[in-house]
């Protein structure tokens, strides 16, 4: 092993967050126990918004995001990005008129995130999931959420994409591709995907699909 990869290793786990693989694990695992005993721990905003971003999926429990800001006095890319997410949850479960507020103070939140680093990982992944599931007459696009959640499984193949695994990421971009019609490219990773040992979220992810 050369001193670069060597170097390169100890840079990589450096760079990683232990709080952000444990909110992956927790969350791959289908585990809201541990979430909200990770929520209870979160020392930060940043790492508060990233916990719910992960709960309120497995819940549906409106309470996870009664509190969540409008804005942020100052954050990363990652954290617009999650706080855009949340606001989209919020969308989902309001009234129809609350709901097109909420939509458009989620797009200018990743506006924002995306005004920070447009490659930043979350940036990518939330900003894909948008694209995928806004209704056609506000922009939907599958292919171009497809080319998203592939950057982002580069990403987390050299470990660059904290708290995202590759599996998450591929698994997105299978169901963006199937979404697009680009039968061939889903059906290849349907395939690959379905050789690996998936956690529980990602294999209940390909049993039962959500609606796009």
């Amino acid at each position: 092993m050369t001193v670069g990869v060597i170097l390169l290793i100890v840079l990589t786990a450096a760079s990683s967050s232990p709080f952000a693989q444990r909110v992956q694990t927790a969350y791959g695992q289908q585990n809201p126990d541990s979430l909200r005993a990770l929520l209870a721990q979160a020392d930060s905003q940043s790492d508060s918004l990233l916990v719910r971003y992960r709960l309120y999926p497995l819940t549906e429990n409106a309470a996870v995001l009664s509190d969540i800001p409008r804005r942020l006095a100052d954050g990363s890319a990652r954290d617009w990005a999650v706080l855009s997410g949340l606001w989209s949850y919020r969308a989902g479960e309001a009234s129809i008129f609350s709901a097109v507020s909420y939509g458009r103070h989620s797009a200018d939140l990743l506006e924002t995130a995306q005004s920070h680093d447009p490659d930043d990982p979350y940036v990518l992944l939330v900003g894909g999931q948008s694209l995928l599931f806004r209704p056609a007459i506000a922009g939907k696009d599958a292919d171009e959420a497809a080319e998203r959640f592939a950057r982002l499984a580069q990403k987390a193949e050299q470990s660059a994409a904290d708290g995202i695994t590759v599996v998450e990421a591929r698994t997105w971009e299978w169901l963006a591709r199937r979404e697009a019609g680009q039968t061939a490219r889903a059906r290849a990773l349907h395939g690959n995907l379905r050789e690996t040992a998936l956690p529980p979220l990602y294999q209940q992810f390909l049993d039962d699909p959500p609606d796009v």
